[in-house]
């Protein structure tokens, strides 16, 4: 091993911790609701209210599972949340769906910004857009993300083990 790539290694693990340091505790909050996430996945999380006649004179407006509304409260709250978001979708050419998940799988915690920008879409663009909140859980958008998140840190969060030698075959 040269010095450069001593160097670099130390780099990179300085990073790596740096990230894990900075997420942890805002991606085990969002983490609490990979089980709701699971359970949901592939249902609907939101109806439309039509009662006291509303539909006669008015149009009707969603109602979200309380739980949904709670996840994205908190995803509002961390530091998970990229206003540039698109900036992201245009340099890895995320246009659908299936571009989203695929980003997700592939992401190691060196790309915690494809992460980041996946769940802020979903979250900012729901306050204005009712479907997308439903339709993140729904595509499994929001489960995968903050799965992906976890794994990463998890992984990244506790130091290599060195294998430990069995010295005493060695003696004989």
């Amino acid at each position: 091993m040269t010095d450069m790539d001593k160097i670099q290694t130390e780099s990179d693990i300085a990073y790596r911790q740096q990230v894990v340091n900075e997420y942890r505790a805002d991606v085990e909050r969002l983490a609490r609701y990979v089980p709701w996430l699971e359970s949901k996945k592939g249902a609907s999380v939101q109806q439309s209210y039509s009662g006291s006649g509303i539909q006669e004179h008015s149009i009707s407006f969603p109602v979200y599972d309380s739980t949904l509304l709670g996840f994205v409260k908190e995803a509002q709250r961390t530091k998970l949340m990229d206003r540039n978001y698109r900036y992201v979708y245009s340099r890895c050419r995320i246009r659908s769906a299936e571009d989203e998940l695929a980003a997700v799988k592939r992401a190691s915690i060196k790309e915690m910004d494809v992460l980041k920008a996946i769940l802020s879409r979903y979250v900012m663009e729901g306050m204005t857009k009712g479907r997308k909140w439903s339709e993140a859980v729904e595509n499994g958008v929001f489960l995968a993300a903050i799965s992906k998140m976890k794994e990463n840190l998890d992984f990244w969060d506790h130091p290599v083990q060195t294998r430990v030698v069995n010295t005493a075959k060695e003696k004989k």
